[in-house]
């Protein structure tokens, strides 16, 4: 069964992965500028050297990573072309309980 994603297609298959692994979406919409279009925030941390190698993304998207005093933190993917992101915990905030995304195909996620 196929679950409905709503980023563009350079990050729909990455999308569908997280959601088919039943990771919990925190947060989709626009998040704070104009030139963000679709970001969608799920409650793990993304092994991004994983997944860009698993998914083969295309060039246009780009590892983003924010780590914010006042407002907040994040790590994922950024696709320019359509501005749309994936974002999770930021490996410097990750703690014991949050789940590790690499997309491993029999394992949805690890512990650090």
């Amino acid at each position: 069964m196929e679950i409905s994603a709503m980023t563009c297609e350079h990050l729909q298959p990455l999308e569908q992965a997280i959601l088919a692994a039943g990771i919990r979406e925190d947060f989709r919409g626009k998040p704070w500028s104009d030139h963000c279009r679709e970001w969608v925030y799920f409650d793990c941390c993304l092994d991004r050297a994983a997944l860009r190698e698993r998914f083969q993304l295309d060039v246009c998207v780009t590892d983003h990573e924010h780590m914010g005093t006042h407002d907040g933190q994040e790590a994922g993917f950024f696709c320019k072309m359509h501005e749309d992101g994936i974002m999770g915990v930021h490996p410097k905030a990750v703690r014991p309980e949050t789940r590790i995304f690499g997309g491993e195909r029999n394992q949805s996620d690890s512990r650090k």
